[in-house]
């Protein structure tokens, strides 16, 4: 018996100790990427191309969920089962697919979110490389890559870990990019850190005929944080930088995941499914936006409101909470035309991707 218990004794310190060996191996590897980081511009084949006031241009921005997230997905994080992608054959063909879809929109430019390289999740597809270089999409045009998510490996669920993850924010524009730089956004400061992302936006800067710059943002804020506080300081920076840019006589666009509920008056007023108690589906803070010349843009659907997001903590279907947290922001000194979410009915991610029609004002 005292051999018995002796051998449990030291199967569950080396249990113990292996814990505690991967906890400071989580701890020790966790880092932040610093702020104002210079990104490189990957140059298309067509030269240096000026953007011009008083033409108009379509911007797309779509949050493609790492490729994995097919109608029938749910994530463990957020309450469903799977932790990656089904295989890395159906996450190449829905690549395609997101590609496909993209490129139907014919956009002049292009932000995207949640696009992996090198993570366990997406069986180490470069998919920003993938849709940089789709048959459909303009091979010319120029491109940044920001990373905002770098993660120790994490071996839960045990049956089939989530692993390493890399992922970022990849910005395309048929208009020449002159530089661009990564700002980093606040971050909690406890151990929820090591469950957000390394939160960033990216600012592609590009010339105008006139003189000014087109400052494009692509931005993917904070779904969970403690007390709603890290979200706020957060937007306010992302705001104080855009209205800067917009004094200094530039044009400001920015679009992407808000993670926050967009439309005035609350998501479930247009889809009838209370956002209550999901922390992340909150309103956004438009009384920090009143505070700036800065304003959102929130696309609704050509005959109506359609989401811009599902819940993923199962397969879609009828019921689920859906919203609106996808947008844009925009300076007075340019002009929306028009807005619209391009309704995919989440085949191909938990979000549908949105597009807007702007014109530079002279």
């Amino acid at each position: 018996m005292k051999k018995v218990l002796k051998i449990a004794g030291i199967l569950l310190l080396a249990v113990l100790a292996a814990v505690l060996c991967y906890v400071g191996y989580v701890f020790v590897t966790y880092s932040r990427i610093e702020d104002n980081q210079a990104l490189d511009v990957t140059h298309g084949s067509s030269g240096v191309r000026t953007a011009e006031p008083e033409t108009d241009y379509k911007i797309l921005s779509w949050n493609i969920g790492f490729g994995a997230y097919e109608e029938d997905f749910g994530f463990f994080m957020d309450g469903g089962t799977e932790s990656r992608a089904w295989s890395k054959d159906r996450l190449k063909q829905n690549l395609n697919a997101i590609g496909e879809t993209a490129a139907a929109q014919e956009a002049d430019l292009m932000l995207l979110q949640e696009v992996d390289f090198d993570s366990d999740r997406s069986y180490h597809v470069d998919e920003g490389l993938m849709l940089r270089t789709f048959d459909g999409l303009d091979v010319s045009t120029d491109s940044v890559f920001a990373v905002n998510y770098h993660s120790a490996y994490l071996f839960y669920p045990i049956t089939q870990p989530h692993g390493a993850s890399n992922s970022g924010l990849l910005t395309v524009s048929k208009l020449g990019v002159r530089s661009a730089v990564r700002r980093s956004l606040p971050v909690e400061t406890g151990v929820t850190k090591l469950l957000d992302l390394d939160r960033c936006y990216s600012v592609s800067k590009i010339p105008v005929s006139n003189g000014k710059e087109l400052c494009l943002y692509n931005l993917h804020l904070s779904a969970y944080t403690s007390d709603g506080k890290i979200a706020d300081e957060q937007l306010e920076l992302l705001l104080s930088d855009m209205q800067a840019e917009y004094e200094a006589g530039n044009y400001v666009v920015g679009g992407g995941d808000f993670n926050k509920d967009l439309l005035e008056g609350g998501s479930e007023a247009y889809f009838g499914i209370s956002t209550e108690g999901y922390t992340w589906a909150q309103p956004i803070r438009f009384d920090l936006l009143e505070k700036t010349d800065i304003r959102l843009v929130a696309p609704q659907g050509k005959d109506g409101a359609v989401p811009t997001v599902r819940n993923a903590d199962g397969p879609y279907h009828d019921g689920q909470l859906v919203l609106s947290v996808d947008g844009f922001l925009v300076s007075p000194n340019v002009k929306v035309t028009d807005s619209e979410v391009v309704s995919t009915g989440f085949a191909y991610s938990d979000h549908n991707p949105i597009c807007m029609n702007i014109t530079l004002l002279a």
